[in-house]
């Protein structure tokens, strides 16, 4: 895949990114926020130091994708996400309030793109001390209010365009479903499971877990719940009780459940 196409493809990703994450923070702060994709930013608006964080993502697109934001920005969006009254310095606080926003972002991103790559999910961490040799880079713009753009970049690592610049898997032929065919498995029970978080522990730890062991899962508490159908998530949600057993509150269907059937 030459360079032309890495480009195009990370282009789709980075739009779909840029506009879901405006419309979550626009939401959160309580003031507008554009953030679209630049050919030639002004990266002298650049002021402060950069916070950055990481997107590893898992089914259709495999790899990792890292945004870097600057601390002005950070923490004027977090002040707002957070209620102060005003923006002051940086802290840790605010990185994390924006960690969340673009956590809170990533379904929307998945949906956007759940058509031309298939299922998609994505982890959000912060991290420092990043080199970015060799990765493809992707500058947006964001605009908070009437205040002057300033850069927001996305870097692209190597795995992550292999996939993302190959075909599609949505693109690859598959017979349509006959509704008429569905119609004659419509009793059959299926077996679906909720998955409130995972954990790869090595053998060791294994072995060594007894009653009272405490394992911490990926997942937030504030984080949905996904709903399984043999292995594949088919919805998300928010758990709930009902009549006293554990229920599904359906908030997110990342595509059309019929076309896991396919």
């Amino acid at each position: 895949m030459d360079n032309q196409s890495n480009k195009k493809a990370a282009r789709v990703f980075a739009e779909a990114f840029a506009a879901s994450l405006a419309e979550s923070l626009t939401q959160a702060v309580g003031s507008s926020l554009q953030l679209a994709v630049q050919e030639n930013p002004d990266l002298a608006a650049s002021q402060g130091k950069p916070v950055h964080y990481r997107l590893t993502m898992e089914g259709a697109l495999r790899g990792e994708c890292f945004i870097e934001f600057y601390e002005p920005l950070v923490a004027e969006l977090g002040a707002k996400i957070l209620g102060e009254a005003e923006a002051g310095a940086y802290t840790t606080e605010h990185a994390d309030a924006l960690k969340g926003m673009v956590s809170s972002a990533m379904p929307a991103v998945s949906a956007s793109l759940a058509a031309e790559y298939g299922e998609l999910t994505f982890k959000v961490d912060r991290v420092a001390d990043l080199a970015f040799g060799g990765m493809l880079v992707v500058p947006l713009s964001a605009t908070l209010a009437e205040r002057a753009a300033v850069p927001v970049l996305l870097y692209f690592d190597g795995q992550f365009m292999t996939t993302l610049s190959s075909q599609p898997e949505a693109a690859t032929e598959k017979p349509p479903i006959d509704p008429a065919n569905l119609k004659l498995v419509m009793d059959v029970e299926l077996n679906v499971s909720l998955r409130f978080g995972q954990r790869e522990l090595p053998l060791r730890e294994v072995l060594e877990l007894a009653a009272g062991s405490v394992i911490e899962l990926d997942r937030q508490v504030d984080d949905p719940v996904e709903l399984l159908l043999d292995g594949k998530v088919i919805a998300r949600g928010e758990a709930v009780i009902v009549d006293g057993n554990y229920g599904l509150r359906v908030t997110e269907v990342p595509r059309p459940i019929a076309s896991h059937f396919a």
